[in-house]
């Protein structure tokens, strides 16, 4: 297992690979914005599968929503982060070199995990995905992980703290004040009902 701390995993970060880090939820493989291509390569993932974009508080991601998403943004954000919900926007015409998405949206997430934010503090933010080869079930330790993803660089310390092992909920947002559940997960959602 190769395992690093928060300086070499910036290191790794731009040299253009991913490294692989816990959160809240599930185990991430995360890159700098420019180098996405790399987790598709390593997870083997469908291109037409965006990624998600994790920071570590959501004033550092307002300036990825597009203007007239940012209120309802704000409101959803500042009561639900960090935690295990994924907010699906319109990226910020700024933003736009970033996208993994053919729709012009961009999933937005700041885990509940203190060395996911921490790494991400250092790093900016990251694109993610779950650390798993796609179509398969990941594992939720660094041990595993490790057999799934051989040559790519995990953070420590380990044992990492404590994870849920279930994927986070994602709503989308469609116009203003109207969210759309996409994926049920452990978070409720009340402004959906």
């Amino acid at each position: 297992m190769n395992l690093i701390n928060c300086k070499s995993a910036l290191k790794t970060l731009k040299s253009g690979l991913p490294i692989i880090f816990p959160t809240d939820t599930l185990p991430a493989i995360g890159c700098l914005p420019e180098f996405s291509k790399s987790i598709y390569e390593f997870k083997k993932r469908d291109r037409n599968k965006p990624l998600i974009l994790m920071g570590s508080e959501h004033k550092e991601l307002i300036d990825y929503v597009h203007e007239s998403a940012r209120e309802d943004y704000e409101n959803i954000a500042s009561k639900y982060w960090p935690g295990a919900l994924t907010i699906v926007v319109p990226s910020s015409d700024k933003q736009i070199s970033i996208l993994t998405s053919k729709d012009l949206t961009l999933g937005l997430r700041i885990p509940n995990s203190y060395i996911a934010t921490s790494l991400i503090k250092e790093t900016g933010p990251l694109l993610t995905s779950s650390a798993n080869i796609s179509g398969f079930k990941g594992s939720i330790t660094a041990e595993g992980v490790a057999l799934d993803f051989p040559s790519v660089e995990i953070l420590g310390p380990i044992p990492w703290e404590k994870s849920s092992g279930e994927a986070s909920t994602i709503i989308s947002w469609n116009k203003s004040g109207d969210w759309r559940l996409i994926r049920e997960g452990e978070v409720f959602v009340e402004e959906l009902y």
